[in-house]
C-alpha cells in the first residue's frame, strides 16, 4: 500500500485533513486527489520545481487527468533552474514567475474543489514537510482569487522572458 493511502484518507470521507511526515512527495498527493475528482484544472504555486515533478505531472497530463495547469513560481528560482523553462512551458498551460514562496495545489473541477497547503516544493527531499489537505469551497475560492490576482498584477509570463546566458 502506498504511503499516500495510509497518511490521507479519501477526500469525500475527510473534508479537512493534515500530515507531518517525511515520506511523502507533493506529486504523490496530486495524483491521489486526481484519482478521486477525475479530471480537473490544477493551479500549482510553488517557490521551485524539480525535472523529476515536472515529468510525472507530464504523464498525468498524458493519463487526460489534467485538463488545464496553471504554475506559478518564483523568479529567482526559476534563473537557477533555467534548463527547466522549456519543459515548464509543455506541462503547464502557463506559466507565471513573479516573487512567491507560497506551495498550494489548487484542484478543481465541476464538482470538487480542492486546496492543498504545504510546506513541500516541487522537489524530492526526504525531510518532514506538512500539509493540509481540505474540500472547503471557501477556501479554494480565497486562495483561487488571490492566485489570479498575483498573476494578473504582478507577475510575468514565461513566454516574454529572455533566459539569455551570455
Amino acid at each position: 500500500m502506498k504511503i499516500v493511502n495510509r497518511l490521507l484518507k479519501p477526500i469525500s470521507d475527510m473534508p479537512l485533513q493534515a500530515y507531518l511526515d517525511n515520506r511523502l512527495q507533493l506529486f504523490d498527493v496530486l495524483e491521489f486527489i486526481l484519482l478521486q475528482t477525475g479530471p480537473a484544472k490544477v493551479y500549482v504555486s510553488t517557490f521551485s520545481t524539480s525535472e523529476e515533478f515536472l515529468r510525472r505531472l507530464f504523464s498525468l497530463r498524458k493519463r487526460e487527468l489534467i485538463l488545464h495547469a496553471v504554475l506559478m513560481a518564483d523568479l529567482k528560482a526559476a534563473k537557477k533552474t533555467v534548463n527547466l523553462s522549456t519543459f515548464m512551458g509543455v506541462v503547464f498551460d502557463d506559466v507565471y514567475l513573479t516573487e512567491n514562496h507560497s506551495k498550494v495545489l489548487l484542484i478543481e473541477n465541476d464538482k470538487w474543489m480542492v486546496t492543498v497547503v504545504t510546506s513541500q516544493n516541487q522537489t524530492r527531499g526526504n525531510r518532514t514537510e506538512c500539509a493540509i489537505v481540505t474540500t472547503q469551497p471557501d477556501i479554494f475560492l480565497t486562495l483561487r482569487d488571490q492566485f489570479s490576482d498575483i498573476i494578473n498584477t504582478r507577475s510575468l509570463h514565461l513566454h516574454g522572458i529572455n533566459f539569455a546566458t551570455d
